[in-house]
């Protein structure tokens, strides 16, 4: 197993898949009258935020209790990085305290990549900038197969605010390891530079595809990150990239649809459509629990 989860693409086919399986035993834990395993017992586990996050900090929190470790919750706001101290030196601060795991979330894209050179324990990414978000990508993953059976030759359209979303990144990376067929819809304004590198087909086209996928992942419209007019107005937005109901219509019986939160209804996606049997949002919070657990789990379960 790797030492860090940093990038979707640290994880080869094998290693992705024994993630996805180890998911699928830690789940039977939430099923018991003790949701607890002693796996982690003695271990700590520290949450360092320094962006506001609702599901991934308490996902990441219940995860580690679960599995028995120690986890302290760290802000940046309150902290003594609002006075200043540098990532380098809450880094070492963390260390001398003998954190095993650091889960990061940091507005810079690359911030994990450099705790992890400053410190001994694990580092997982939980998303840096716009960069990536690995555990995202793998309960994605996870709440495809559990919903459809097989990752291999799935179609996958992800729609939207491609430029600064580190969830579709990380997707495109870890749903080309495991064999499916991605294609990003978005307009050319929210596709980033450099993304015909990337493994995955593109269209401007959300019509064109949809009556040939698996699988539609809305992405939220990041419009606190937005300095520029991506496009001309909301509803112009919604009106060609959105998922209403006529568009949800279209869709393979069988499809889901997903969506990585929080969701701008409305906007990229009809509230008719994100509360429908098809639509999967609730259940990747819940499976994200079990994949967080399998990841620290797999992470650290083998130290001494």
């Amino acid at each position: 197993m790797i030492t860090h989860l940093l990038s979707a693409a640290d994880l080869d086919r094998s290693t992705a898949t024994l993630v996805l399986d180890t998911a699928t035993e830690m789940a039977t834990v939430a099923g018991r009258e003790v949701k607890k395993l002693p796996t982690l017992r003695g271990r700590t586990v520290v949450n360092l935020f320094y962006e506001d996050s609702t599901r991934t900090r308490t996902s990441f929190e219940v995860a580690a209790k679960r599995l028995s470790a120690d986890v302290i919750n760290f802000s940046a706001k309150g902290s003594s990085v609002s006075k200043g101290e540098s990532l380098k030196d809450t880094a070492l601060t963390l260390q001398a305290m003998g954190a095993d795991a650091v889960v990061i979330r940091h507005s810079a894209s690359g911030a994990p990549h450099r705790l992890a050179r400053w410190v001994d324990g694990s580092v997982v990414n939980a998303g840096d900038g716009t960069h990536e978000h690995p555990t995202q990508a793998l309960l994605d993953a996870y709440t495809m197969r559990a919903r459809l059976g097989t990752l291999e030759g799935l179609r996958v359209a992800i729609v939207g605010d491609v430029l600064h979303s580190r969830v579709a990144r990380s997707n495109v990376l870890l749903l080309a390891t495991l064999g499916a067929k991605v294609t990003l819809v978005s307009p050319p304004t929210l596709l980033p530079v450099g993304v015909d590198t990337w493994p995955c087909a593109v269209s401007y086209d959300l019509d064109a595809v949809l009556g040939a996928v698996d699988v539609v992942m809305m992405l939220r419209v990041q419009r606190e990150r937005m300095n520029d007019s991506y496009f001309p107005s909301a509803r112009e937005y919604a009106r060609r990239y959105g998922l209403d109901v006529a568009r949800a219509a279209r869709l393979p019986e069988h499809a889901i649809v997903m969506h990585p939160g929080p969701m701008n209804r409305g906007m990229e996606i009809a509230p008719e459509v994100a509360d429908s049997a098809r639509a999967t949002i609730v259940e990747q919070v819940a499976n994200g629990v079990s994949v967080r657990m399998a990841v620290l789990y797999l992470l650290l379960g083998g130290k001494s």
